[in-house]
């Protein structure tokens, strides 16, 4: 095999979707994956979620400062996104003009590049959210997540030791 990394990376589903995890005890969804409910601590019953694609904007930014490796990208909008199920979380909005970025504003979750160490190494992926424009002026190719992988490994259960430190 010439090129191992890239299939690897396929099998991290968090780099391809956003996950997350869902208590069946309180209902609720969280981001990133816990495996004990905040809410319900011990007493929840928590199985891992892929969380959905399309949200709101709570709150943004412009970025004019950015970390390493993210110099060529500043500046660059990053909001709060409320997504549809409630569960709030940072993203990168991209393909418009900072003015057309509000609060409320209704996105979707685009698969996009995220960086590359140079020229020879792997390019990484990851999401980010574009605006949701009417219908009849939205593109009509729109670039979405991959289908899900064949099979998803869970993480390893914590000991006890381990879950109480965390």
């Amino acid at each position: 095999m010439k090129h191992p990394l890239p299939l690897i990376w396929r099998m991290i589903p968090e780099k391809y979707y956003i996950m997350g995890s869902h208590c069946s005890t309180c209902k609720n969804d969280f981001f990133p994956f816990r495996q004990i409910c905040p809410k319900c601590r011990r007493l929840g019953k928590v199985s891992e979620k892929r969380m959905p694609t399309t949200g709101t904007i709570f709150s943004y930014t412009e970025v004019y400062a950015p970390p390493s490796g993210f110099e060529y990208e500043s500046p660059y909008p990053l909001a709060i996104i409320e997504l549809d199920n409630k569960v709030k979380i940072l993203a990168q909005i991209i393909d418009c003009p900072m003015e057309k970025i509000k609060i409320g504003s209704r996105v979707q979750m685009r698969f996009r590049r995220v960086g590359d160490d140079d020229e020879e190494s792997a390019i990484s992926y990851g999401y980010k959210f574009a605006l949701i424009e009417d219908s009849a002026s939205a593109p009509t190719a729109s670039v979405s997540a991959p289908a899900a992988p064949a099979k998803v490994e869970k993480p390893a259960k914590a000991s006890k030791a381990t879950a109480l430190k965390g």
